[in-house]
């Protein structure tokens, strides 16, 4: 299984992003999948989860501002981000759960990872 994740970059504060996540080796329509942030000297924290029928999740912090959704049809994982502030900071990783599943935002049932990309807030 291998997770690549796209879209991220340095906008300035108020600004958005479109964060993707294609996988290989399975597919988004049958696993929970979730963004995930690390800032540095900062735990892995869960942003946004998706499970298989559709039901999202959401860290307090980005309510209203993020939304996480899935093309089955392309088997891609989205992440769009609005009027992002420094505190978004962070290297955004997508992961999927385990198999059979339904994961929220611990990161303790996800268990394929991607490698990251970065997005920076000033």
């Amino acid at each position: 299984v291998q997770l690549v994740e796209s879209g991220g970059g340095s906008v300035q504060t108020g600004g958005s992003l479109r964060l993707s996540c294609a996988p290989s080796g399975l597919s988004v329509s049958d696993f929970s999948m979730a963004w995930f942030r690390q800032s540095p000297c900062k735990e892995r924290k869960g942003v946004a989860a998706i499970r298989r029928d559709d039901l999202t999740a959401y860290t307090d912090s980005v309510k209203g501002r993020f939304t996480i959704s899935k093309d089955n049809a392309k088997d891609t994982m989205y992440l769009d981000t609005k009027s992002l502030k420094p505190e978004d900071t962070g290297m955004y990783f997508c992961a999927a759960g385990l198999p059979g599943v339904d994961c929220g935002l611990d990161p303790r049932c996800y268990n394929a990872w991607g490698q990251g990309t970065q997005v920076t807030v000033s």
